[in-house]
This record gives C-alpha cells, sequence and structure tokens, in this order.
C-alpha cells in the first residue's frame, strides 16, 4: 500500500478529483483538516479561549502542526498544492518537512508560480500542473503502466 498525504490549498476540489482518479489503487490518502473554521479554531476548541488573535491563531497552528507532522512522517508520497486565489505560506513549510524528512514530494501548481516556488520546486520529485497528472504519477509508481 501506497500512503498519500495531500497537502496545501483547501478551496477546491484538487484533493478529490486525485482520489477519484486513483480508484482501484492500493492507495491511503490523508490530508490537513480542510474544514477552514475548524482548522482555525481548533486550538481555542480544545485548549480555551484567547482574546488576542496572534495567540488564537497561534494555538490552532501549533495543533495542527501535530496532524501534519504525523501526516507527513506517515507518508511515503507527499503532494504539496499552491493554488491560485491565497498564499499557502503552510504548503512551503509542509514541502519543507517532507523534504527534511526525505519524503518523495510531488508540487502541484500553476506556471504562474514557477519562479517563486524555485526553490520548493528544486526539492520536489516531479512538478504537476493538474490533479490528473498526479494520479498518472501515483498510477505509474504502483503499477508501472504509462497512461494510454
Amino acid at each position: 500500500m501506497l500512503r498519500v498525504y495531500l497537502s496545501g490549498e483547501i478551496h477546491t476540489s484538487w484533493r478529490e478529483e486525485i482520489i477519484e482518479a486513483c480508484d482501484g489503487l492500493d492507495i491511503a490518502f490523508d490530508a490537513p483538516v480542510t474544514d477552514h473554521a475548524a482548522s482555525d479554531d481548533c486550538g481555542v476548541a480544545i485548549l480555551g479561549a484567547e482574546p488576542n488573535k496572534f495567540w488564537h491563531d497561534r494555538k490552532g497552528a501549533m495543533v495542527n502542526a501535530i496532524r501534519t507532522r504525523k501526516g507527513i512522517e506517515e507518508a511515503d508520497v507527499v503532494v504539496v498544492r499552491f493554488g491560485e486565489k491565497y498564499k499557502q505560506w503552510n504548503a512551503a513549510f509542509d514541502a519543507g518537512v517532507a523534504s527534511a524528512l526525505g519524503k518523495s514530494l510531488i508540487v502541484l501548481q500553476q506556471p504562474d508560480h514557477d519562479h517563486a516556488l524555485k526553490e520548493v520546486d528544486a526539492a520536489a520529485l516531479a512538478v504537476a500542473r493538474t490533479p490528473a497528472e498526479v494520479a498518472q504519477i501515483l498510477r505509474y509508481v504502483l503499477t508501472g503502466k504509462l497512461p494510454a
């Protein structure tokens, strides 16, 4: 079984597209919590309210980091998506963690991000443009077969 962690942008259906395209393959997918409000508020929901937004966000980031590190550590392959609309600083961090842990890293981004992400891309084993390309890479890894 291949374990794949899907990190990064949470505002589009890219994760579902990859999972659907990999139907029938022996892959276990994991991901961060993609409910934005739940992700932002997990720290204060568990550890108590914070009057200052900085500490509110910090509690959430630290609790989410526990989940993210676990997911990346257990993964064979980490896919990090950099979306169009928002800056995913956490995605860059996740790519760095995956690289530091020696995980196979696939970056999913559009060409207009190439310059800004050149260092992240240099750490990746593949830079894909579409979820379909990511799925084809995963299929090839497991079966050795090229797309039809």
